[in-house]
């Protein structure tokens, strides 16, 4: 008996070490300072959803000075997470070997914010105020937005992510995250904003995009298949059960983020349908179709913000979602 006891442990550590060995390394670049919006991904890590799936994955944090989808064409990562569909359709017109294979965020947490009782209490009476917008939003969402509701390029202030401005003036309106921003002014100025979500006005871009290189889908589907369903049930998890192991990785990435600023984030997220919400509530999370992304594109060609001689269709693949993946598990 003792022999057999001795054998097993030692087949069974082997197997350990087996296992461990055989594990694909994998490198996933966020595209920002760790926070709860990258949550799914971190609750993967530390419950050990990715180990379970043969993944070795290491998180590279975003930030100020990174950009890590830069490194995704060149073999320094495998996965990157982009921001929404328009830069998966530059990465075309670019030939950019990269593709989208699924979509954490149904709706991208863009926001616009207005001081309540001012008169601009309803997304249409933003049209004519003061606007402070980032560079980037200027060029890519604000041509859909003078075209579709007629907010004027007059109005247009520059925004350099400081709310002082926007607080100076009561008839402004500031853009933001519906996970952070909100909360910034809340803490700061002791008001609750309004505030608007793009997604829920038309701007139906999916978000949190989970991109690698065309190579990999190609010649290592079951690689993708594997990185996307952990990361699917690290969503499920993070926003459904306990994530404190989850938090404290975020924090130990970003030493800068506070518990109550990941309560608000993560509230926020199920509040607005951020993760779960429209075809995810049939298909999972990450869900896509190619009516959804069609309805986007034909929106910023006729915005002028990308080509109509763009094929949109080679910026993406529907081949690893809509599996209905974790959702045994949902709440």
């Amino acid at each position: 008996m003792k022999f057999f006891v001795q054998t097993a442990a030692a087949v069974l550590s082997l197997a350990g070490a087996f296992s461990a060995e055989a594990a694909d390394k994998v490198r996933f670049g966020t595209n920002w300072l760790a926070q709860a919006e990258h949550g799914g991904f971190y609750q993967a890590l530390a419950d050990g959803t990715y180990a379970r799936h043969g993944l070795a994955v290491e998180i590279v944090p975003g930030g100020p000075q990174a950009n890590n989808r830069l490194l995704l064409p060149t073999s320094r990562i495998e996965f990157a997470m982009g921001g929404n569909m328009l830069q998966a359709f530059a990465a075309v017109e670019q030939n950019v070997p990269t593709i989208v294979v699924a979509a954490m965020f149904q709706k991208d947490p863009q926001v616009f914010m207005s001081h309540p009782g001012q008169g601009r209490d309803t997304f249409k009476s933003l049209v004519g105020a003061p606007i402070y917008l980032g560079k980037d939003l200027v060029a890519a969402t604000f041509p859909w937005l003078r075209m579709e509701y007629g907010f004027r390029d007059a109005d247009l202030r520059p925004y350099n992510f400081n709310s002082g401005p926007f607080l100076a003036n009561k008839q402004s309106v500031q853009q933001g995250y519906a996970t952070a921003e909100p909360f910034a002014i809340e803490k700061q100025a002791g008001f609750k904003p309004n505030v608007f979500l793009l997604a829920d006005h038309g701007f139906d871009t999916y978000s949190t995009t989970i991109e690698t290189r065309l190579d990999l889908v190609q010649k290592r589907p079951d690689l993708v298949q594997r990185f996307v369903n952990a990361s699917i049930i690290g969503w499920y998890t993070y926003l459904n059960s306990d994530n404190t192991k989850a938090n404290a990785l975020i924090k130990r990435d970003n030493p800068d983020m506070s518990d109550e600023q990941i309560a608000f984030s993560i509230a926020k997220m199920k509040e607005y349908g951020i993760v779960d919400s429209g075809d995810s509530k049939k298909s999972g999370i990450g869900a896509m179709t190619d009516e959804r992304q069609k309805s986007f594109f034909d929106k910023m060609v006729k915005s002028g913000v990308v080509k109509a001689s763009i094929d949109y269709r080679r910026a993406y693949t529907l081949q690893f979602v809509n599996k209905s993946v974790g959702m045994d598990g949902a709440k």
